[in-house]
């Protein structure tokens, strides 16, 4: 029983002291925007990695210092790189990120669109058949279904 035990205390979440709710629910919602650099899809509050509690302590403290959540951030960022960041800022060399989706969608459409008009122009450009391709394609006709009936 007491070698259970001591596993079970192994994992103790980290508690952290606050002057009000308000503040504690801005930690809160700022440490669920920022991405843990080990594990990559998972939040600060979620990871259980040596770094993410690294980066909730110094989040804790600076906030506790008097810091905004963007001098918090800023601060992170430079420390642990723009990785962290679910949404990065918009910027020149960022464009191409923020454009994909939108040139993606853009492109498809474009492809449907040239796939229902080249369908449509191939229907209307149907050539008619001759008086010799209409005797052969009867015969052929007839001779299958001389041959269904036997």
């Amino acid at each position: 029983m007491l070698l259970f035990s001591g596993a079970a205390f192994a994992d103790v979440a980290d508690v952290y002291d606050f002057d009000s709710a308000q503040q504690e629910e801005r930690f809160q919602s700022l440490i669920e925007e920022l991405r843990c650099p080990k594990c990559q899809n998972q939040n600060i509050a979620d990871s259980n990695a040596p770094i993410a509690r690294d980066m909730r302590d110094e989040a804790y403290r600076m906030m506790r210092d008097g810091a905004s959540e963007d001098q918090i951030v800023d601060s992170l960022v430079a420390r642990f790189g723009e990785f962290i960041l679910y949404k990065p800022a918009v910027e020149k060399r960022t464009i191409l990120l923020w454009a994909t989706p939108f040139i993606a969608v853009f492109g498809g459409l474009l492809v449907v669109i040239g796939v229902v008009v080249r369908s449509r122009q191939s229907g209307q450009k149907a050539p008619a058949l001759s008086a010799e391709e209409k005797a052969r394609a009867a015969q052929i006709l007839d001779g299958d279904e001389q041959d269904n009936r036997s």
